[in-house]
């Protein structure tokens, strides 16, 4: 994996992390999730 695509990687991870942070707690339970699930996500995202 050459570092451009490391680099894009890293940057889906953290803008999906930080969107799903701003979420309450109540919106991530509409959605099935809780804050622990967030960086899990995150990284199948990425």
């Amino acid at each position: 994996m050459n570092i451009a695509t490391r680099f894009q990687k890293w940057r889906n991870y953290r803008r999906t992390y930080n969107e799903l942070s701003k979420l309450s707690s109540r919106e991530l339970n509409d959605l099935g999730l809780s804050r622990f699930d967030i960086a899990s996500v995150a990284r199948r995202v990425s």
